[in-house]
């Protein structure tokens, strides 16, 4: 009775109902965990840095997504509404003052980053495809890619409560699929073939400390959705315990089955042969079980890509939404569907222009993203918690532990891997910056509006 309640009152409202339970928000953010990224980027990292530091790296990622967990669990039970960021940075820093700047540096970020973050599981997708059907090509790969945004852009063009009721049957299957392939990893370890990997040093030319940073940001692109709930936080019911109860969650039993998935692999290839694999878990299962294990598995790590994909266009597809709702973006972007109660302009802006990202080259995507996003938004969003909690608003919210600790550990966490991700990425993560502040500036003439109002 409750959630119809809410339902109603939405669309009286003109706002998407409050439909998602504690289990839709932990599934919506374990499918986005565990996507493609794992079974791609393990080689990445044992490249980046070889032996047994390869793990310290997986670990600090987890750590410090667990500290910046606690930021978004804090913020997303403050302001619980769907495309979360802008939100939060817009009330934090002032709503007609530099708020307006951040919120819209967001806003402008989303919309680089969102398409390729969910062309990267589309393309990841179609590499692991490739496995079963190797004449697929280059070119037909990235169609696949593409035709596999457009495919969710239709399955999600519908009612949130039945999307909600596919991503937990989707994360069942994806988790029980990921202890399959950690538990046979156990039965079948080497401790020969294990020691050589413990054996192995970082090679000179790069450092420890480096490969660490290389390594750590691989692991935080890889456990990077724990936040997905927040995006959705509009169409959460009990947003103030269950948002941060589906962030909380999702980062240790990720974490538990990484570090499962890189110690079974690491026990039965050679690292050497991991590092230089195409479809490492293919690989992995395919030397237990033969070429049909390793179908079965290439199938199952489809079915979480496709998932992951899916479930990040849904979060996504909410922030051009959010702000047109608000005013600071084109008003079409604000249309609900009549029925369903769902954005309809903004999925399938994001949908379209995600499968255009699939014809991009995403050989540096990971670094670039992940830099992108720590320069305009998750520094930002450490000291909004301190700025909201100065104003002490919603007193009921969520508090983390041990203030300010982990807002600490989160910017100097994220300042390392900002230091360690190469000059490329930084640097075209700081013209995107100003680049979105000088449209924001030409805007803000225009309209009169911070910092040109008239006194």
């Amino acid at each position: 009775m409750r959630a119809a309640a809410s339902e109603g009152t939405a669309a009286r409202e003109g706002l998407p109902p409050r439909a998602i339970g504690l289990w839709g928000g932990l599934s919506a953010n374990v499918l986005n965990m565990i996507g493609i990224g794992p079974f791609v980027t393990i080689p990445l990292a044992l490249s980046a840095l070889a032996g047994p530091g390869v793990l310290l790296g997986w670990i600090a990622g987890a750590l410090l997504c667990l500290c910046d967990g606690l930021v978004w669990a804090e913020l997303g039970s403050t302001i619980p509404e769907s495309g979360g960021p802008y939100h939060y940075l817009r009330e934090a820093y002032g709503r007609e003052g530099a708020g307006r700047l951040f919120g819209f540096l967001y806003l402008w970020q989303t919309l680089l980053t969102a398409p390729l973050s969910i062309a990267s599981a589309a393309v990841g997708f179609a590499q692991y495809a490739g496995f079963l059907m190797p004449s697929l090509g280059d070119a037909g790969r990235v169609l696949m890619a593409a035709g596999l945004c457009l495919f969710n852009t239709a399955v999600l063009y519908r009612r949130i409560g039945h999307i909600q009721k596919l991503s937990m049957l989707v994360s069942a299957v994806v988790v029980a699929a990921c202890a399959w392939i950690v538990v046979t990893g156990i039965a079948h370890f080497d401790m020969t073939v294990a020691r050589r990997f413990l054996d192995a040093r970082p090679d000179a030319g790069q450092g420890f400390w480096l490969g660490l940073g290389a390594v750590a940001l691989i692991a935080v692109y890889d456990y990077g959705g724990y936040n997905n709930v927040c995006m959705l936080g509009g169409e959460v019911r009990e947003p103030r315990r269950t948002i941060p109860r589906a962030v909380l969650l999702s980062i240790p039993l990720v974490a538990l089955l990484y570090l499962g998935l890189n110690l079974s692999i690491l026990g039965v290839l050679p690292w050497e042969q991991a590092a230089g694999s195409k479809a490492v878990v293919a690989d992995f299962m395919q030397a237990i079980h033969g070429r049909s294990g390793g179908m079965l598995a290439v199938a199952l790590i489809l079915l979480a890509s496709w998932g992951s994909a899916l479930v990040v266009l849904l979060g996504y597809s909410r922030v051009p939404f959010a702000a047109a709702r608000d005013g600071q973006f084109f008003r079409v972007f604000g249309r609900l569907h009549p029925r369903g109660g769902f954005p309809t302009v903004s999925l399938v802006f994001v949908g379209i222009t995600s499968a255009l990202a699939c014809f991009l080259s995403l050989e540096r995507l990971i670094a670039t993203l992940m830099v992108v996003q720590i320069l305009f938004q998750y520094i930002a969003q450490c000291f909004a918690v301190v700025a909201l909690r100065r104003r002490r608003t919603a007193p009921e919210a969520f508090r983390m532990p041990l203030y300010p600790l982990p807002i600490v550990v989160s910017v100097v966490g994220w300042l390392y891997l900002v230091a360690t991700a190469g000059w490329p990425s930084f640097v075209v993560a700081l013209l995107a910056v100003v680049v979105g502040s000088l449209i924001f500036l030409v805007q803000s003439r225009r309209t009169r509006t911070w910092p040109f109002q008239s006194t």
